[in-house]
């Protein structure tokens, strides 16, 4: 019998392989593809942030709080002396000669220049000489009346004659007062020819030389005294109505340091046309280093009133304006939200807040060019050291 055998060869279904794409965008496409699943294949069961999550960035705060503010205005005041004299000739003539030097200390009384007297000195000479002529027809009058009197008491002479020897006596009496008078009055007028100090300090810029011709107009020098000095300042008139004598001011540096400290005495009650302005006056300490016709800058202190500042550190200014962050608890996690603030005059090393801001909340005072509006914060009060970091492998807390 016969043995049958069957070869059984499996029949193998072969399907087309897929075509690659033969374009350069359809091999991009498979890179990024694949790109994308060996990503996904690491992701599963790992314990990494989720995508888009950022670390909260370490910020110090403080708490605002209202305190007393000085309600303040800055202006440019000139600081004058009141013993400060501008020296002008009272009488006009060449100059002869100069005895001071530009800065020199004076007394009152002290000669500063003398102007050529030759003339007017001839004048008091001719009036002197008329004086003596006066003086003789004085004495020749009361010789005459005292012999009328004589012979009236001895009835050889006439009441009428008596009285006109009188007459003649009184007239020349009075005129040699007036010879006098006019002896006085050119006397005051030659010592004008002598310029001295009315009173004592330094002795400013002499523009004048010997041998120059000087009018009543001519100004030959000053003479400053840096005592008794006062502060002068104009302000406009739409603040007029806050002023007031005892108002405080301070003369600050440009670092903003107190110069000096005083309080006004003397507001006008007239306004200058030609600036709209109201003068106001206050005294200045000896003390206080300053010089006549020296410009400072005047903080006029209207009132105290409370109110918020920051500190010059926690605000930026981006494209004219004014801006600080706060720590904004409202959500998960504390994030920093930008404020635009008004801000007010500079008082020591803060910003004066007049809108933007509200007591109680917490302005952040560092790191403030790392963050940005919405940012994740880990805020901490200022001056707190950061909270230790756990040692790599530890649990999180």
């Amino acid at each position: 019998m016969g043995v049958r055998f069957e070869l059984l060869v499996p029949v193998m279904t072969l399907s087309r392989a897929p075509r690659l794409p033969e374009t350069p965008q359809g091999i991009v496409g498979l890179v990024v593809l694949g790109a994308l699943l060996v990503l996904a294949g690491c992701g599963e069961g790992s314990d990494a942030p989720a995508a888009g999550a950022r670390p909260a960035q370490g910020v110090e705060f403080v708490t605002l709080e209202p305190r007393p503010l000085e309600q303040a205005t800055e202006f440019i005041g000139t600081v004058r002396s009141r013993r400060s004299t501008t020296i002008q000739p009272q009488v006009e003539g060449w100059l002869r000669s100069i005895a001071v030097r530009s800065g020199e200390r004076v007394r009152s009384g002290d000669r500063l220049m003398e102007i050529d007297s030759d003339r007017q000195g001839a004048a008091v000479a001719s009036l002197e000489s008329l004086r003596l002529a006066r003086q003789a027809g004085v004495e020749y009058a009361q010789q005459q009346a005292e012999r009328q009197r004589k012979l009236l008491d001895a009835g050889a002479a006439s009441e009428q004659e008596f009285e006109q020897a009188q007459t003649a006596l009184r007239t020349a009496e009075a005129e040699l007062r007036a010879i006098e008078e006019q002896i006085r009055e050119q006397n005051v007028e030659l010592a004008y020819y002598v310029v001295t100090a009315p009173a004592g300090g330094l002795v400013g810029d002499v523009p004048v030389r010997v041998g120059d011709r000087v009018t009543h107009t001519t100004v030959l020098t000053t003479i400053d005294s840096n005592e008794a000095l006062e502060l002068y300042v104009h302000v406009p008139v739409q603040q007029g109505s806050e002023l007031r004598a005892g108002l405080p001011v301070r003369l600050v540096d440009d670092a903003g340091a107190v110069l000096a400290a005083t309080s006004i005495d003397f507001v006008s009650p007239q306004v200058d046309e030609d600036t709209q302005s109201l003068l106001v006056k206050a005294p200045l300490p000896d003390d206080a280093g300053l010089r006549t016709e020296q410009f400072v800058r005047a903080r006029v202190i209207w009132r105290e009133e409370p109110g918020l500042s920051v500190p010059i550190v926690a605000v930026s200014r981006i494209g004219g304006r004014y801006f600080a962050f706060v720590v904004d608890d409202s959500g998960q996690q504390p994030v920093a939200r930008q404020r635009a603030l008004d801000i007010g005059p500079i008082v020591g090393n803060d910003y004066v807040v007049l809108a933007g801001l509200a007591a109680g909340e917490r302005l952040i005072v560092s790191g403030v060019q790392k963050i940005g509006d919405g940012m994740p914060v880990s805020p901490r009060p200022q001056g707190e050291a950061p909270a230790a970091s756990p040692p790599p492998g530890a649990p999180a807390g």
